[in-house]
């Protein structure tokens, strides 16, 4: 009876163990990506709480004022924004204008590839492998329909790159301010390396057609069930801290700076507000991009990449789901020398470049919905 007990009770057990390795084998494997920068964004609840308190105090007033004169409700729902991605003691002001109404669960995001030239990574659009990407609230979901897009597009068009995803900041960046006003939400994070605007024009026709396969599938709306993000900041400007190089066009002191300032809204209005239209991108391109060397900055915006493609992505996109044109609001235009710095340094943040009349980088925001 002894040894009949005993072999029920190792059965029981094996059973058990058994059952356990299956469960476990079952769930999936979480692939976290890490930070890139721990400094100028916030990785952590209570420094996200206490930065948007700060940006709310400080800047809220002027934020509602704009969103009134703009038509701006709680209803609005982006369907494409570009967005700032320096520190947040400089432009932390700038994300709320347009990721506030960044409202639909799932976001594909147009990210720069910063590192391209050390990964000597080109004409190709850039996805990740990773399960989930840190947020100051909880773990952000990679959304499935990444692997459903990537099945969807020419191999030739795109590649797989942990190792640059992982150390490119831009993406990361708008997240946390995402998170904070909308805390469920699934990613697809693409980066856009140097481009020719005729493959710009390529692959974005080819992934739009693949983002509208799966959207159909699933009777998603553009803005209410998933949305564009694209990852820019303006220009970049100086005599110093450049590398070395020269980026003060119109030089070095006040002048210099309002010269630099009406140029980048020059563009912003030539080529990004108003309805998409290619020649418009195009414009874009040309502007910043030069025309003998498109690895090459004309004007010095990182976001020379990412935001034609993003926008190109959006074109086509409208047409292939039979939608009104995009129609592009500015919401806010600023840069590191507006006003004084958000103070962080007592949340353990801080900043990862200077800001001087030698040394500054500008930001815009805007928010594209069809046109009513």
């Amino acid at each position: 009876m002894k040894k009949l007990t005993g072999f029920i009770f190792l059965t029981t057990i094996f059973i058990l163990m058994v059952t356990s390795c299956q469960k476990k084998a079952e769930q999936p494997q979480v692939k976290l990506r890490g930070l890139a920068d721990t400094v100028g964004f916030a990785h952590t609840a209570r420094q996200m709480d206490s930065v948007m308190q700060r940006i709310d105090r400080l800047y809220g007033k002027e934020r509602q004022d704009v969103f009134q004169l703009k038509n701006i409700t709680p209803q609005t729902s982006w369907q494409l924004v570009i967005c700032p991605h320096d520190d947040y003691t400089y432009a932390g002001d700038v994300y709320p204008y347009v990721l506030q109404n960044l409202s639909a669960p799932t976001i594909i995001l147009f990210g720069v590839a910063h590192k391209a030239r050390r990964f000597g990574v080109e004409n190709q659009i850039v996805f990740d492998s990773f399960t989930h990407w840190r947020g100051p609230y909880g773990h952000i979901a990679v959304s499935p329909i990444r692997e459903e897009i990537m099945q969807n597009l020419p191999e030739a068009f795109y590649q797989v790159n942990d190792s640059l995803q992982e150390v490119e900041h831009s993406v990361e960046a708008l997240l946390p301010f995402i998170q904070y006003y909308h805390r469920q939400f699934r990613i697809v994070s693409i980066l856009v390396p140097y481009m020719s605007f005729d493959r710009m024009q390529q692959i974005s026709s080819k992934l739009a057609q693949a983002i509208q396969t799966v959207s159909s599938a699933r009777q998603w709306k553009w803005g209410k069930d998933f949305a564009l993000a694209i990852s820019n900041d303006c220009v970049h400007y100086g005599d110093q801290g450049w590398g070395g190089k020269n980026f003060a066009r119109f030089g070095a002191d006040s002048a210099g700076y309002r010269a630099a300032t009406n140029y980048d809204l020059n563009i912003i209005s030539e080529c990004l507000i108003d309805d998409l239209d290619p020649q418009r991108i195009k414009r874009f391109v040309d502007y910043t991009v030069r025309k003998d060397d498109y690895r090459e900055y004309a004007w010095t915006w990182c976001g020379r990449y990412s935001v034609p493609f993003g926008l190109l992505t959006g074109y086509y996109l409208q047409k292939n789901m039979n939608v009104r044109s995009l129609n592009g609001t500015m919401l806010k235009y600023s840069t590191s020398l507006v006003h004084p710095p958000i103070p962080v340094s007592d949340l353990k943040m801080g900043m990862t470049a200077p800001a001087n009349i030698h040394h500054w980088v500008a930001y815009v925001g805007i928010g594209y919905r069809n046109r009513r």
